[in-house]
């Protein structure tokens, strides 16, 4: 496939807020809900009720595995609890804890367009080593961010990323990776969240109508993560908690415009 981005224009830009709107308001909806004795189904059903209400489609459900056997993921947000890299599948079984971190990701279709955005929880107050780790997840995503411009080249984000991660002796998950959204979920390019020769984004520079989604996956040990056996749940190798950030920024003229505030 090839690398190269697919630029909107700006009026698909403003077109592009609707569904990104949505993702942003169902993560707070969620941060509301946020407490022990919550599971990550009631999460989810509660998020799939605002999406539909707000005339939106949730773009994970169903959405297919890319390798063979594995069943279409089967809800609408992803729940990923402690050393749950991505895409945990919601559970009556999963009940929050106090001290947990969940990781929720959520995706939404909407007038022929995508918005996907994730942020991680603490439930109850956070201990310190946790909290360390939630701002270098969030500082990652603002840092990287700020390179959203015009004439910047892609390789900054991913340096941004893998460089706020570092700093703190964290590491920053190499299987999977940032992409660029629009009139799919997923389209080109890549955007790792580290900076690798074997990416062919390192010779792309950013323009005004490219939309990314940017999402640092930083863990607190080892890069090295494994999938279960349902064939989506992402679990640190070493099972040390992670956390996830993610927006849809365009580029605009001026800057950065996040889709999914």
């Amino acid at each position: 496939m090839s690398q190269l981005p697919i630029v909107k224009s700006l009026e698909e830009l403003e077109i592009m807020r609707s569904p990104g709107k949505i993702v942003g308001d169902a993560l707070r909806l969620v941060e509301s809900l946020i407490a022990p004795g919550v599971s990550t189904l009631e999460l989810d059903q509660a998020v799939e009720a605002f999406i539909l209400e707000r005339r939106g489609t949730p773009a994970f459900k169903g959405y297919p595995s890319a390798v063979k056997g594995v069943a279409p993921f089967p809800s609408s947000i992803c729940a990923s609890i402690n050393e749950e890299v991505v895409h945990g599948i919601p559970s009556a079984e999963r009940i929050l804890k106090n001290n947990d971190l969940i990781s929720i990701d959520i995706g939404v279709a909407k007038d022929g367009f995508f918005g996907d955005a994730a942020r991680t929880f603490a439930v109850g107050k956070p201990g310190r080593k946790t909290q360390r780790l939630l701002e270098t997840g969030i500082k990652a995503l603002e840092e990287a961010t700020s390179f959203m411009r015009p004439g910047v080249p892609l390789s900054r984000i991913s340096r941004a990323i893998q460089d706020c991660a570092e700093a703190k002796k964290y590491s920053v998950v190499k299987k999977f990776v940032g992409h660029g959204i629009g009139r799919a979920m997923h389209e080109p390019p890549q955007v790792p969240n580290f900076v690798s020769r074997s990416f062919t984004m390192r010779n792309i520079v950013m323009e005004v109508g490219m939309v990314l989604a940017i999402e640092p996956m930083i863990n607190a040990g080892g890069e090295d993560v494994v999938v279960l056996e349902d064939g989506w749940t992402t679990v640190t190798r070493d099972r040390m908690p992670s956390v996830h950030f993610e927006n849809s920024i365009a580029v605009g003229p001026e800057g950065p415009i996040i889709l999914t505030a």
